[in-house]
């Protein structure tokens, strides 16, 4: 499941650019803005704050859900529902870097939610 913590060739991400303060567009909507995000070999993802829209709670989204960064609007797009975003495992800020078995659940479930 390692494909998922790495950016598409096709999503347009120039390494070395930060992506926060983008916004972050789901396949039906808004789900809020890149609070940070990781460019790391294996483990690339970002954080969105998610604001109203999740009663402001942070979603890790690794860099393979994204379809495509378009720098000009600063806009990044992800190949996900909100409601799959929405249910996805919670974000744990003291796990994610630390525990390969929860980057795994992360993983296989956005894996088992391809479109």
């Amino acid at each position: 499941m390692s494909n998922m913590w790495g950016y598409s060739t096709t999503a347009g991400h120039a390494e070395g650019v930060s992506l926060v303060g983008y916004k972050v567009e789901a396949t039906d909507g808004s789900i809020g803005k890149v609070d940070k995000h990781s460019d790391d070999v294996g483990s690339a993802c970002l954080v969105v704050d998610t604001g109203i829209w999740i009663f402001g709670k942070d979603v890790l989204l690794p860099a393979g859900t994204i379809s495509r960064i378009d720098p000009d609007t600063e806009t990044v797009h992800v190949d996900r529902t909100k409601d799959q975003i929405k249910n996805a495992p919670e974000f744990d800020k003291d796990r994610h870097l630390t525990d390969p078995r929860y980057r795994e659940q992360l993983a296989g479930y956005y894996v088992s939610h391809r479109p």
